[in-house]
């Protein structure tokens, strides 16, 4: 017994060591962001300066196009998220439940798409989004995001765990394939979409290679490349720069904390059941 307190005293302190380790970069971005330019650099390091300057985040529009921005990051990031949820959705239902010839062949290429590196089909996709006058566009960005296989493999575990009962129960009150996907499936797939909705949230808010690749102009950055942007190359606003990057994060703290339970059931009920 004693033993085993032991063990989760222990566990609870790398846990916790862990998280002050993650929180602790957080904190400094926020701590920098109140502060003058003379005091980012003062050693020892203080927690904040002589006066906090909540000036910094409103100097950020007037030095940088940072509500563009911004926009531009919310408008992709909206539209290839509520596109993986539909496409995702769709796929992991008809390799769930409807049987055909070929099936699970199919989906294990399907999946298979996932250990090619995101690197090897870079050129590749530059030289079809060019072929297609999209360089320099959102198009570029939000096309080739339309569709996951993580996303269809996330859905698709989670299908099969809903009973074929309720399935047979739609088909003999004459319920074609598609209304079983819209009216039992998705109202009870609620965690699986919000988790799938979360991840794909993060990777294309944190996107900063593709926006690099395919954007040119200003207007059309999005606020990872809008952020690299704002380091000059002889001398840095580092307060500015700070606030930018926390009004950058907040949106990805409070997706999570609105999603927070849906999140963890997702991952649970989504990564032990199958087939």
């Amino acid at each position: 017994m004693k033993n085993h307190a032991a063990l989760r005293a222990a566990a609870h302190l790398v846990l916790l060591a862990g998280a002050i380790t993650m929180i602790l970069p957080f904190l400094w971005t926020v701590s920098t962001s109140l502060k003058q330019l003379s005091e980012v650099f003062v050693f020892p390091p203080r927690p904040f300066g002589a006066e906090l300057q909540w000036g910094n985040y409103l100097r950020i529009s007037e030095r940088f196009p940072f509500d563009t921005y911004f926009f531009n990051s919310v408008k992709i990031t909206l539209i290839v998220v509520a596109a993986q949820l539909v496409t995702s959705s769709m796929a992991g239902f008809v390799f769930a439940r409807l049987r055909f010839r070929g099936r699970d062949l199919l989906f294990g290429l399907y999946l298979a798409t996932m250990m090619v590196p995101a690197q090897v089909t870079m050129i590749p996709n530059f030289i079809v989004m060019r072929s297609y006058n999209l360089v320099d566009t959102h198009w570029a960005l939000i096309l080739p995001a339309l569709v996951s296989a993580f996303g269809t493999f996330l859905l698709r575990q989670f299908f099969v765990t809903i009973p074929e009962s309720l399935e047979d129960a739609a088909k003999i009150d004459g319920c074609t394939p598609f209304g079983i996907y819209w009216r039992i499936f998705i109202p009870l797939s609620k965690p699986a979409m919000a988790t799938l909705g979360v991840f794909v949230f993060m990777g294309t808010w944190n996107d900063f290679v593709a926006p690099l690749v395919y954007i040119n102009s200003v207007d059309l950055m999005t606020l990872p490349l809008g952020l690299a942007s704002m380091q000059g190359m002889y001398s840095t606003d580092w307060p500015v720069l700070m606030a930018g990057t926390v009004i950058c994060i907040l949106p990805l703290i409070v997706i999570f904390l609105l999603a927070q339970d849906f999140f963890i059931k997702g991952v649970t009920l989504s990564g032990l059941k199958g087939e």
